[in-house]
């Protein structure tokens, strides 16, 4: 495996929310610099997902300096500053069952949102991600913390095995749904090179001089179903992980990642196994 490189590097600025795919990326112990430290709040404190708005899959946000910029079909953009942590009203929200302190958005921008969901969502900031949310202690270490994703700071997954799962998918009843792209996945980086499924052995990784233990392997939900472009859901490709990719009671695709060390992340950049 010795060519393995990153082929590509995405940051989901908003939870849900469409991302950007930056040539490099900074790694913070919770994640890639910018990545979900926003995400969406139902007037109950839960956190929205794809899961429940499918819709949220056409909106975008990208990073500006100083905040964040909100896109959707039929909408103006809206750009939202970070809230100040000493001045704004705060939020203790539910995501998966963890209870996390937030910072509430301006009002522009639950507008926003709301009127584009249809239903009354708050948008928030994660200020401190170095205290506000740890990794699942059973596959996290002390200390570690990750942002508003769904359990740990990176999620990984590989072109070889979106090959070999569309491949699957070919075979199978639904092959009209394939072939899938990656973004079904919604994955922080995508490396090229290796063979498929090689990256359900590591255990570490370097990504160039940046160093990740390897927390746990991806089990996949509903939004993979979910067309990143139209919004429109399918079977695909659960059906087919169902079948081939079932490791106990999940069906996987990826793996999560945690930083050992910080720094800079650039496409092309060598990938090793160290263990």
């Amino acid at each position: 495996m010795g060519n393995a490189e990153l082929h590509s590097i995405h940051v989901h600025p908003v939870k849900a929310f469409r991302g950007q795919a930056p040539r490099d990326a900074v790694v913070e112990p919770w994640g890639l610099a910018g990545d979900r430290r926003w995400a969406l709040i139902d007037d109950g404190g839960k956190v929205v997902t794809q899961r429940q708005q499918p819709r949220l899959a056409q909106a975008a946000a990208e990073l500006v300096p100083g905040g964040v910029r909100l896109s959707a079909p039929g909408r103006a953009s809206l750009s939202v500053p970070v809230p100040d942590p000493t001045t704004a009203d705060r939020a203790t929200l539910d995501l998966f069952g963890d209870k996390v302190e937030a910072v509430l958005a301006g009002a522009a921008a639950h507008v926003w949102c709301s009127e584009y969901l249809g239903s009354e969502t708050r948008l928030v900031h994660m200020d401190d991600p170095a205290t506000r949310r740890p990794v699942d202690p059973e596959h996290g270490r002390p200390g570690e913390t990750v942002s508003f994703a769904d359990g740990y700071p990176l999620l990984l997954t590989t072109l070889a095995s979106l090959d070999a799962l569309n491949s699957l998918i070919a075979q199978g009843d639904r092959a009209h749904e394939g072939p899938l792209p990656m973004n079904r996945f919604r994955p922080n980086v995508v490396v090229a090179g290796t063979t498929a499924w090689a990256e359900d052995d590591w255990t570490r990784v370097t990504i160039g001089e940046v160093a990740f233990r390897v927390a746990k392997m991806c089990g996949r939900c509903v939004v993979t179903t979910t067309d990143q472009d139209t919004a429109e859901r399918g079977r695909e490709p659960l059906r087919t992980l169902g079948r081939h990719r079932r490791f106990g009671s999940q069906l996987i695709f990826g793996q999560n990642l945690v930083p050992e060390s910080t720094g800079i992340v650039r496409v092309g950049d060598p990938v090793t196994v160290v263990s």
